[in-house]
């Protein structure tokens, strides 16, 4: 039977609707393909813009073949540093210089692996790029927002298979962030308690969604979750900023993050995904009532028409029984 689920953070309704689940799904697997020309790879480092950051044997130069990760500027950004953000009005419309930062994090020489496959301590080494660099673009005073995102496969929008992520950092905070403080403070307005914590409580006692937790983090199915297999990964204590992160923090970080793209990957094969980590925005980045997260969001099916113009979606297969087929991959994981 099909049924309506809300969303408590920012009160979107979604419909799980398992009777849809013999419908075709569209599991494109990403291929394996030879480098011939990637300019992520090891000895094309000419390729890129001058690195921001790498990791490398002690006494190398800039830019040289010693590293086992980089951050270069985008070749292609989206936003710029060219010209300071000033806010213009003309009638009912606003616009702004498209100021920002827009990055990639080339995560590891190796042309043809996955974060799922990687070693504990290389995913450490990405979460580890990830907090230098947005803790280094926080002390851009314009810059209000930094979105750390990473894109696997085409249909996921990566435009290269070389293992990357992105961050682009903005002057304008996103509606979907705004969406989730707004919902956030009104619960903590009328409960004095963060409604991430109270969810995390709630998951807990119910035990019917969780994949998997450390002392630290825990992965699991939202109650209403977009589509199949959204999967959280969220810290237990509360923490709203993720550039808060220490060492023993970090490393269980990326335990569980690798542990559940391989659980995706044994369970759905190598299907494309999305994942994107959502925190507080710098102008009051260390609250009560925020909880940054990372949600991770399989390319198994499409939002179409319906979808576009109710701002309804449906989900072939409950979180239920997605954290159910998960908790039960067992092969490679610590």
């Amino acid at each position: 039977m099909p049924e309506y689920r809300k969303d408590p953070i920012i009160n979107r309704w979604v419909i799980i609707s398992e009777e849809r689940s013999n419908r075709p799904i569209d599991k494109s697997f990403i291929k394996e393909t030879q480098s011939n020309f990637c300019p992520f790879d090891k000895g094309k480092e000419s390729l890129t813009p001058p690195e921001i950051l790498a990791f490398k044997q002690k006494n190398s130069k800039p830019n040289d073949e010693n590293w086992w990760l980089r951050v270069v500027p985008n070749k292609f950004p989206a936003v710029t540093q060219e010209k300071i953000p000033v806010l213009k009005k003309n009638g009912l419309y606003y616009s702004v210089e498209g100021y920002g930062y827009h990055e990639v994090i080339i995560e590891t020489p190796i042309h043809n692996t996955t974060i799922a496959y990687m070693e504990y301590y290389e995913v450490e080494e990405i979460i580890w790029a990830y907090l230098k660099r947005f803790n280094s673009i926080k002390k851009d005073k314009k810059i209000k927002y930094v979105q750390i995102f990473k894109n696997y496969g085409t249909t996921a929008g990566a435009s290269l298979q070389h293992p990357h992520s992105q961050l682009i950092a903005t002057p304008i905070i996103p509606i979907f962030i705004e969406e989730e403080i707004k919902g956030a403070k009104n619960y903590f307005n009328i409960k004095n308690n963060c409604i991430f914590c109270s969810i995390i409580q709630q998951e807990k006692e119910e035990n019917i969604r969780i994949i998997e937790e450390n002392d630290d983090f825990i992965s699991f199915e939202p109650f209403a979750p977009r589509f199949p297999y959204e999967t959280w990964i969220i810290q237990k204590k509360h923490n709203s900023n993720f550039g808060n992160l220490v060492v023993s923090e970090v490393k269980n970080f990326a335990e569980i993050l690798k542990n559940t793209l391989l659980r995706l990957n044994i369970l759905l094969g190598n299907i494309p995904y999305n994942y994107m980590i959502h925190t507080s925005p710098f102008e009051n980045i260390n609250n009560s009532y925020y909880h940054w997260h990372l949600e991770i969001i399989p390319r198994l099916t499409n939002a179409a028409g319906f979808e576009w113009g109710s701002g309804f979606f449906i989900n072939p297969v409950s979180p239920e029984n997605a954290a159910q087929n998960l908790k039960s991959i067992e092969e490679g994981l610590i």
